[in-house]
């Protein structure tokens, strides 16, 4: 591949010319390892690798592709903003459109060849005395790399509950981010478990199909109308022809949701006109009192993720649909018993349980300087600087890592936002005599400490168990702020804030 005129990755690709050596080894393609391969591709800099555990890109787009996925942040503002689409078909987009745009955006900057898929990461150790990470895949390559960027994802590992006797089910079971297209649902008795974003999403498109469904549900979602609908002619000839109109558009859309992080972070009770939506959603296409009581939250809104659609309580009103709020005791050959002593026939089991979110870039080992291990590290609950770099791992630099997730916005714009700081790190790495550079264990604490503050008054600490956090009650997932604070926090790297080594040889840096 040809290089940029630019010069300074001159001398990094020279030095990670063979096989198994690269400047930079990116982990993932979904949304932030192909920001990142752009964003370098854009600086000229071709000495990278996107190691790709699938056969694929396109992270969690990939994986989730069961009937009715679709984003839940509005098309126009759930993409690049260096890479506008203009023909979304739809406000939200659907799965198919959004991983086709994923697709697009690797021909389009040309990033195939960077890729090796098939290539799952088992473990990342830093090598001190050359400052290179040394990265071993399961199929026992190894590959050396100056810069390790990690853009796993924090939807990635399902969460699949330990449930007695599953093993002796003689019947179907998956989960709904592994979904078997293969099986027939048609005519059968299907058991969901969960009542998360994706069960939100699919169970309407199989009650149709289904003879019967029993739900089983281990606390209600606050569930509001979904504002989703296929763009007009006239919109999408605006947005083809006028590239303002849609810049204009995606800008709306950025405040508009932008304004919903007061409720989320500040002022709680916003939230409850949002609420008072829900309920009425339920009142209004729920016939049934006991199964409309059950949908109905105890829970303060937004302490748990709110979700959005428009056919949810129709489809679970449907006659043949049980809801289910008693807990999961055992699973027999063809049955569920749960704890009340009830026994429900079913002929197979989809999990509808979500991710492993707070676990981040497990199961990989990861080891820093001293040996120390990535996980005892993070003992008490993960934790990095701006949520990018983690102290005693040097040149390690994650996306979409611990307190960065949204509840009002679009994530992408989170990520441009870290490629951006990550771009800087990598241009003070190529400075001459830079070995490495490790950020200060007291910032990284600071920044933390800073973080939980602010998240004491948000409404995920209203008193709900979520997956934002760990087992301890640690909120290691959401940022407690607007975006655009972030992205100003993050658009310039102070260098007093990192531990500069030296390379051998060279003076102090």
């Amino acid at each position: 591949m040809a290089m940029s005129q630019k010069e300074s990755p001159d001398r990094a690709s020279a030095e990670m010319a063979s096989a198994n050596t690269t400047m930079i080894a990116i982990i993932g393609s979904g949304f932030g390892g192909l920001c990142m391969a752009i964003q370098l591709k854009q600086a000229g800099i071709d000495a990278f690798l996107i190691l790709e555990k699938a056969d694929g890109v396109g992270g969690t787009w990939r994986d989730n592709h069961y009937p009715g996925a679709a984003c839940d942040v509005q098309s126009h503002l759930y993409s690049y903003s260096f890479a506008p689409k203009a023909d979304w078909s739809r406000k939200f987009g659907r799965q198919p459109e959004i991983l086709s745009y994923m697709r697009d955006c690797v021909e389009r900057y040309g990033l195939a060849p960077h890729l090796r898929f098939g290539r799952e990461v088992t473990s990342a150790d830093f090598d001190k005395e050359a400052g290179h990470w040394v990265i071993t895949s399961s199929d026992g390559a190894v590959l050396r790399a100056r810069v390790l960027v990690t853009a796993c994802g924090q939807l990635n590992r399902p969460a699949v509950p330990a449930v007695p006797g599953i093993d002796a089910f003689q019947g179907k079971v998956f989960h709904s981010a592994r979904w078997d297209h293969s099986y027939d649902l048609a005519g059968k008795t299907v058991a969901v478990i969960g009542t998360g974003a994706s069960a939100i999403q699919f169970l309407p498109q199989i009650v149709p199909k289904v003879k019967a469904l029993k739900l089983f549900q281990r606390s209600a979602a606050w569930v509001v109308p979904k504002p989703d609908r296929p763009f007009t002619a006239l919109e999408e000839w605006l947005f083809k022809h006028a590239p303002v109109a849609e810049r204009l558009y995606r800008t709306m859309i950025y405040w508009k949701n932008e304004s919903r992080a007061l409720g989320f972070t500040r002022f709680g009770w916003l939230l409850e006109l949002v609420a008072l939506q829900a309920r009425r959603e339920a009142r209004r296409h729920v016939r049934n009192p006991e199964k409309r009581h059950k949908l109905i939250p105890e829970y303060k809104i937004g302490c748990k993720r709110v979700l959005i659609s428009n056919d949810w309580y129709q489809a679970v009103d449907q006659d043949h649909v049980d809801l289910i709020t008693q807990g999961v005791l055992r699973v027999e050959a063809d049955a569920i018993l749960t704890r009340d002593g009830q026994r429900h026939p079913v002929d197979a089991i989809i999990y509808g349980t979500g991710f492993q979110a707070t676990d981040f870039l497990a199961p990989m080992r990861v080891t820093g300087l001293s040996g120390i291990d990535l996980n005892q590290a993070w003992r008490n609950g993960a934790e990095a600087y701006k949520g990018i770099s983690v102290s005693g791992f040097p040149n390690l630099f994650m996306l979409y890592g611990p307190n960065t997730n949204l509840a009002h916005s679009s994530i992408v714009f989170m990520l441009e936002s870290q490629v951006r700081y990550v771009m800087q790190c990598v241009g003070s790495l190529q400075a001459p005599g830079v070995h490495f550079m490790n950020v200060k264990a007291s910032r990284q604490k600071a920044f933390s400490d800073m973080v939980q503050r602010q998240l004491k008054h948000s409404v995920w600490e209203a008193g709900c168990t979520s997956w934002y956090k760990t087992a301890t009650g640690k909120n290691t997932i959401n940022w407690p702020g607007f975006t655009f604070t972030y992205r100003r926090m993050a658009s310039k790297l102070d260098l007093r804030d990192y531990e500069l080594h030296p390379a051998p040889g060279h003076p102090a840096a």
